[in-house]
């Protein structure tokens, strides 16, 4: 069986990388088809495990808009006769809607959602068209001439994204991430639910509130009284209860629990404060700091900017940089996204 993705196209990489880490993490068995920039297969899934990852992947992943079971692949030449193969009986419950998203095609969306609803509605009775609230969303990927048909079975929270942006959280401080980098970031850790996650910078909870939404325990510190404070009043705020929180100096941590990840987002430039210590040096010692806290298997990502040379630093501790991606913020800064393991 296959999955179908739309994926983010705010980024060339993070979204299929973010996928390849969740699968990694979660022990998913399949194979990653990039059909092209924002519209990748999962193939090659058993019958047994299909729903079990339809599921984990709906609920973990942050760049990725869309999981749909795929039903067939055609093309514009043969797409009435193959839609016409299909018994929609066994995919549809009382309504549907059949909408068309082109990647790199000029086919008429609208005349082809109109022709691929027709075909529906003459293969199979007692259902109808309901294009504000359907039962069943039949979505269609096109790809120059080539159709991916395929079922929603299960929904992503994309609502989620957009509700949780720093401005709208009961503590509201500027400078925060993205819920959507946030959530991304915690994948890159391959963290899985139940394990115990740190942030030892952890602001005002963005990263924080990502990883407990998906099942782990969460650790958040900071130099700032009001940013521990802070994040436990959004942590709650979003029924997140698992969690610890500590006003802290991260140079003094010292962890009873070893972590299976660290996902933070240092301070650096001029809109932060680093407790008067400069930004180059407070990344040192955090990772001086952190490398005795993680268990030997964990991954650290961080978040850091393009001035700042990791390198050097990350192979002075016993650090190495598995992957990295920049993001450009604006002119003059590129934020790079660095996963980091202990050296093998």
């Amino acid at each position: 069986m296959e999955l179908l993705f739309i994926q983010s196209q705010e980024h060339p990489l993070l979204p299929q990388a973010e996928l390849k880490a969740v699968m990694e993490c979660e022990n998913i068995n399949a194979n990653i088809e990039v059909i092209t920039e924002g519209l990748v297969l999962l193939t090659d899934i058993s019958k047994e495990n299909v729903c079990d990852y339809y599921r984990i992947l709906t609920k973990r992943l942050g760049y990725t808009h869309e999981v749909h079971e795929l039903i067939l692949k055609t093309n514009v030449n043969d797409f009435d006769k193959d839609m016409d193969s299909i018994n929609w009986g066994e995919y549809i419950d009382e309504s549907f809607a059949v909408r068309v998203k082109r990647f790199h095609s000029d086919i008429d969306t609208v005349g082809y959602e109109r022709q691929a609803g027709t075909l529906i509605l003459e293969n199979c009775s007692d259902i109808k068209v309901n294009l504000t609230k359907p039962k069943t969303l039949i979505r269609i990927a096109a790809y120059e001439n080539e159709f991916y048909v395929a079922i929603e079975r299960i929904k992503l929270n994309k609502k989620h994204f957009e509700d949780s942006k720093p401005h709208k959280r009961p503590f509201f401080y500027p400078g925060s991430m993205s819920p959507k980098l946030a959530r991304c970031m915690v994948n890159l850790s391959r963290v899985k639910e139940g394990d115990l996650l740190l942030d030892p910078f952890c602001g005002t909870g963005g990263i924080l509130i990502e990883a407990g939404l998906i099942g782990c325990k969460v650790l958040g510190s900071d130099i700032f009284w009001k940013m521990k404070n802070g994040t436990a009043i959004n942590l709650e705020h979003y029924g997140i209860t698992d969690y610890r929180t500590f006003n802290l100096d991260v140079r003094e941590l010292k962890m009873y629990e070893k972590v299976a990840a660290v996902v933070t987002d240092p301070p650096y430039g001029i809109s932060t404060t680093t407790g008067d210590v400069d930004g180059d040096e407070i990344i040192k010692e955090f990772l001086e700091s952190i490398y005795d806290n993680m268990k030997d298997d964990a991954y650290l990502c961080m978040a850091s900017p393009h001035f700042i040379d990791l390198k050097p630093m990350v192979d002075e501790v016993g650090f190495e940089i598995v992957e990295q991606y920049g993001i450009k913020m604006h002119r003059s800064l590129t934020r790079i996204i660095s996963v980091i393991r202990k050296k093998l």
